[in-house]
């Protein structure tokens, strides 16, 4: 079949990186129904940038009701599922929730494929599964380490997955992406929390620990990496990292940022932004070779070109005021 007459589920579309997934995959010829979160103002998150297209069908619903989800799922093709709850903060407070829509959403998703005659399925895992790198630069093999109840549920959902490949031979991809960034990121992460304060003006920001490094990739080449996942049949049955095969310290990145935008802002640490010290996973270099190996991906951003692009969509005040740059976002 053309991917020009398939039809693409995406859960979690209303989210940072499921919107732009959306914009990808309709500029690639993809028919999309995009699955926003159900609440009674008929808010579509950041699908609601997103000009109408004729391609493009917005339901609302929940990816914890089995129900619904088959019944969005009976006309798909492909189904990227990336709905699910993602701030570690959170999980500290509330792992029960974490259980019920990262593991049982997942199975939901699973199921339902499976009844529906073997729909395809990318799952959006995380590169918090690996915890603190034992070794670098990190591939599939590297063990798994739950440092958090986040981290623990992307786990086991991921787990769960590749069960019904092993038992039930659904085509299954586990992708899993490092710490993407760029344009509409949720201001609970460190880059939009440096920039959004920034740009708003203030003198001394509020910070946690910036001795972590991280692997960032921009929004674009993780959304590559999904798609090229999707169109190679190699990958079904994998677990797959989308990264850019390097680490950057939080502390540089954040020179970088007041060096794009001209700041000579200063910092303070604040407690309540600090992992517990066993939860902090202290280093993430994923290694990308698997997913080059299969697709012929290569990322197109560097560590600059992407943050010089996110500081200058912060910096549009039409988008800037839909944070809240003074309040810690759990």
């Amino acid at each position: 079949m053309s991917k020009h007459n398939k039809k693409a589920l995406i859960t979690g579309a209303d989210g940072f990186i499921g919107s732009h997934l959306t914009e990808l995959l309709l500029k690639n010829g993809y028919k999309v129904k995009a699955l926003s979160y159900y609440n009674s103002f008929n808010y579509w998150g950041w699908l609601e940038d997103i000009p109408a297209n004729p391609d493009l069908e917005i339901v609302s619903g929940d990816i914890r009701d089995p129900h619904y989800v088959k019944y969005i799922m009976k006309d798909i093709d492909i189904v990227f599922h990336l709905a699910a709850l993602i701030a570690i903060p959170f999980s500290y407070h509330a792992p029960d929730s974490y259980v019920d829509t990262n593991i049982n959403g997942t199975l939901n998703v699973c199921q339902a494929a499976i009844e529906l005659g073997g729909i395809r399925v990318i799952i959006t895992s995380t590169s918090e599964v690996y915890g603190t790198a034992q070794y670098v630069p990190i591939d599939e093999k590297h063990p798994k380490q739950a440092q958090s109840p986040y981290s623990a549920s992307k786990i086991g959902a991921d787990a769960m997955a590749m069960s019904f490949y092993n038992a039930f031979e659904l085509p299954v991809t586990i992708a899993r992406p490092f710490n993407t960034y760029g344009p509409r990121q949720s201001a609970r992460a460190i880059i939009p929390t440096i920039i959004t304060q920034i740009v708003s003006g203030i003198k001394e920001i509020k910070l946690g620990d910036l001795r972590p490094t991280r692997d960032f990739s921009f929004v674009k080449d993780t959304c590559n990496g999904f798609l090229a996942l999707a169109e190679c049949n190699e990958a079904i049955g994998k677990e797959v990292n989308i990264a850019s095969n390097y680490e950057i310290s939080m502390s540089d990145t954040l020179n970088m940022i007041k060096d794009i935008l001209q700041s000579d802002v200063q910092f303070t640490i604040e407690k309540q932004r600090i992992r517990p010290e066993n939860s902090e996973v202290f280093r993430l270099w994923g290694n990308n070779t698997l997913l080059k190996e299969i697709t012929g991906f290569q990322p197109q951003y560097d560590i600059r070109t992407g943050l010089e692009e996110t500081c200058s969509w912060f910096k549009n005040p039409e988008n800037l005021k839909k944070y809240k740059a003074t309040i810690y976002n759990l």
